[in-house]
């Protein structure tokens, strides 16, 4: 069984647009606490729907890929990645360019709260 802050954080992996990348930081605030990022590594490690979740869009602060077999490796992820049009430079992320930018921060924080609010009937 899936655990609610597995759940929030695969949620939150699926709002990043593709030809960009977020940081576990930046997930872990999402859900609620940035200093979850270990956490948040450890789900995306367990991806229950691989092709759908987009775990490869998540890296590290400085924007290296993930060294975990869960991608397949680092060039398995960096290769997903550059087939969204992400660049690396010097063998990490280009993170001033592909980022998630406050902007899209701030909506996909909006977007998890819409998704919590229950529908008027």
């Amino acid at each position: 069984m899936i655990s609610t802050l597995a759940q929030k954080i695969y949620k939150a992996v699926r709002l990043v647009p593709c030809g960009k990348v977020a940081t576990y930081s930046q997930i872990a605030a999402l859900v609620g606490n940035c200093n979850l990022r270990r956490y948040v590594g450890n789900a995306l490690h367990q991806n229950p729907e691989p092709g759908i979740i987009p775990c490869h869009r998540v890296v590290n602060a400085k924007g290296f890929c993930s060294g975990s077999f869960a991608f397949g490796g680092p060039q398995a992820q960096q290769k997903k990645l550059e087939s969204e049009g992400v660049c690396f430079v010097d063998g990490h992320v280009d993170m001033d360019r592909f980022c998630i930018t406050q902007d899209d921060f701030e909506m996909m924080n909006v977007e998890m709260e819409i998704k919590k609010i229950p529908r008027q009937k």
